[in-house]
């Protein structure tokens, strides 16, 4: 059989790849939805340019008993922000900014109640020292609001001192960094325009939205917790993207509709230094620096609770520009414990991951329906990140 599981065994093993332990991820997958640890997934394994799995597990809707298909459109959470990054590097590149360029230049209303000296660095690499959580002054329904997100954050006041430690910011930075954007721009394109015109359309990602495209609703995958364990994110919260998120919904920190093969064009160009299909977004430059590890030793203080909650040792945070980097050691990590040193990834709560590994020539693509607590998510894909490396043969 050409194909089982979406392995291509042919090419496959033309790429140095062991067909069967492909199909030891996908059986997995197919265990852990047997034990209803979560539905579904749609995964994508490439090695070098070339696709040599692609396929879908389980079920991505239980509700409405719908099986999983690789076209699936998934909430990918967090994997927003490397998009959004990747206009802010495109803003670099261009001379429009620098990573030491402070945020007040651009957003003068941010520069108040210790933020003044803040720079773009300082929001990439989480060490900015704002506050972690929602704007209190933000209502629930007006989280997709761009506009009313960045004012209700220029009022916030500082936590800690930029640039002496790092916590992991789910919602503001990535918000800030988009606004400056949309203003370096001029100020007439709505950031999911900006998004879509500079950095999705030029990629041929079709099928990839900010804000729910109405052509992509009928595949979309509701956001669903399977784990309950009081953990990292509100299950509520996130369940109620499924009723607040339109076309319209801006949240450059996590706002993002698409499937694994748009996330892995967007990674091909990654792993090709900023070009992809003749079209060049990015310099080799930026995309270097972007994943080198700019935050040393500290260690990433969101995951004090998990640290606590699962005992789990103190380890760096690996952290690029928005890029998780594998770095070195043995710790919990999403990305695999025998990825290469220089992997870079993206990651989304509780459901989502790609990395590529470089050294390797490797990339990997996984979405699942059925969302795990954080903690559960990290070593469930540290697992399966893992089965995709050991596949590799030559």
């Amino acid at each position: 059989m050409a194909q089982e599981h979406g392995v291509e065994t042919k090419k496959a093993s033309e790429q140095g790849l062991d067909p069967e332990r492909l199909k030891d991820l996908a059986r997995a997958i197919e265990q852990d939805t047997a034990k209803g640890l979560y539905d579904g997934a749609a995964v994508l394994v490439a090695r070098g340019g070339e696709v040599v799995m692609h396929g879908a597990i389980g079920q991505t809707d239980l509700e409405k008993k719908r099986v999983a298909n690789k076209e699936d459109v998934f909430f990918v959470m967090s994997i927003t922000k490397q998009l959004t990054t990747t206009t802010v590097l495109m803003r670099i590149d261009r001379g429009e900014l620098t990573l030491t360029t402070p945020v007040a230049e651009i957003i003068p209303e941010f520069g108040i109640k210790g933020k003044q000296n803040i720079t773009v660095k300082h929001l990439l690499t989480h060490t900015s020292g704002i506050s972690p959580e929602l704007p209190p002054a933000l209502p629930l329904e007006q989280i997709g609001d761009l506009q009313a997100y960045v004012a209700a954050a220029c009022d916030q006041r500082l936590m800690t001192l930029p640039g002496k430690g790092v916590s992991y910011n789910p919602f503001t930075a990535h918000g800030i960094l988009a606004e400056m954007v949309r203003r370096l721009d001029g100020g007439h394109r709505p950031f999911r325009r900006i998004v879509t015109e500079d950095v999705l359309e030029p990629l041929g990602m079709k099928d990839t939205s900010m804000g729910l495209r109405p052509d992509l609703a009928d595949r979309r995958v509701p956001v669903v917790f399977r784990d309950k364990t009081p953990g990292l994110f509100d299950p509520v919260l996130l369940e109620a993207t499924n009723i607040l998120f339109d076309e319209e919904t801006e949240l450059p920190a996590g706002g993002v509709f698409s499937t694994v093969y748009d996330i892995y064009r967007f990674s091909e160009m990654l792993r090709r230094e900023g070009e992809l299909d003749g079209v060049r977004l990015l310099s080799p430059a930026i995309v270097q620096l972007a994943v080198t590890n700019h935050t040393g030793v500290h260690p990433n203080d969101l995951f004090d609770y998990a640290r606590e909650m699962y005992g789990w040792p103190e380890w760096p945070a690996y952290l690029g520009l928005s890029f998780f980097l594998r770095g070195v050691g043995v710790f919990p990590t999403p990305l695999g414990i025998n990825t290469s040193p220089r992997t870079f990834a993206g990651l989304g709560a509780g459901s989502t991951v790609f990395w590529v590994d470089p050294e390797r020539d490797l990339t990997f693509v996984c979405f699942t329906a059925g969302l795990l607590e954080e903690g559960a998510s990290m070593l469930r894909f540290q697992r399966l990140s893992d089965l995709v490396v050991s596949a590799v043969v030559d």
